[in-house]
């Protein structure tokens, strides 16, 4: 039975995501597992807010049906799959405070990455199309995701090169790659018993407070500027990064 005070997090946590996926971009989807990790297994954590995060990308599917640059996206999901693999093996023969350690490690590099992509750090000049770097990218997303619902930075590193791949092309390739790939962990979960009737319904209580993020996310991007939301955020991530790190290696 999990703690009042653990599902206030969790609500917590999918209003983050939607208010993410609302009006900054989404980005930030994978920083409510982050944060239950350091109050429950990591299992159940990413248990919890898997359907939330699929049910938040169901609509942008539909409105970004087709649009999505369909060379990448198939490269990416390619790899995606046996990154995923690898993912579900570490379940069987890690313990938990690597799980931890490992979610930390992305929890602190990710504001990292962004950081050196602002920066102009990493590149992101177009470039002539490699299937075998989509593999590549794909199995970093396949494994980041399936560990810490955190495949965006090797999918960002990949497609941003990629010519022809406008805001708009972008967020659709991201659309359905995760949706996609959600699907596939959502699979894969179930066969190795992260999912519970308990966490199931949580999960679908949690819904409504990722659909109030959502909308809020749209009123917030209006008035709160972006470079506030991520500095305040990726501080908060990095910070939640820092404790798991703690609690896998101590």
């Amino acid at each position: 039975m999990l703690e009042g005070w653990v599902i206030v997090l969790a609500a917590a946590g999918a209003l983050l995501a939607g208010i993410s996926k609302g009006g900054f971009g989404g980005s930030l989807g994978f920083a409510s597992s982050a944060i239950l990790a350091v109050v429950v297994e990591p299992g159940v954590a990413l248990a919890l807010m898997l359907p939330v995060l699929m049910a938040i990308d169901l609509a942008a599917v539909r409105a970004y049906w087709g649009r999505w640059h369909a060379p990448g996206a198939r490269a990416i999901l390619t790899g995606a799959v046996p990154g995923l693999a690898i993912g579900a093996a570490l379940f069987f023969v890690v313990s938990s405070d690597v799980i931890r350690v490992l979610i930390g490690l992305i929890a602190v590099a990710f504001p990292l990455f962004r950081l050196a992509m602002a920066r102009g750090l990493i590149a992101n000049r177009p470039k002539v199309f490699d299937r075998r770097k989509g593999w590549l990218a794909g199995m970093g997303v396949g494994f980041a995701s399936f560990v810490a619902h955190a495949g965006g930075p090797p999918f960002a590193v990949f497609m941003l090169g990629q010519e022809g791949v406008d805001k708009t092309r972008y967020h659709a390739t991201s659309v359905m790659v995760f949706w996609v790939v959600n699907a596939l962990k959502a699979v894969i979960y179930a066969v190795i018993g992260l999912f519970t009737w308990q966490t199931l319904g949580w999960s679908l209580a949690l819904i409504p407070f990722a659909l109030v993020g959502t909308y809020v996310g749209v009123w917030a991007h209006k008035i709160i500027p972006e470079r506030l939301f991520f500095a305040v955020t990726y501080t908060a991530l990095a910070l939640t990064g820092l404790k798991l790190l703690h609690d896998g290696l101590l």
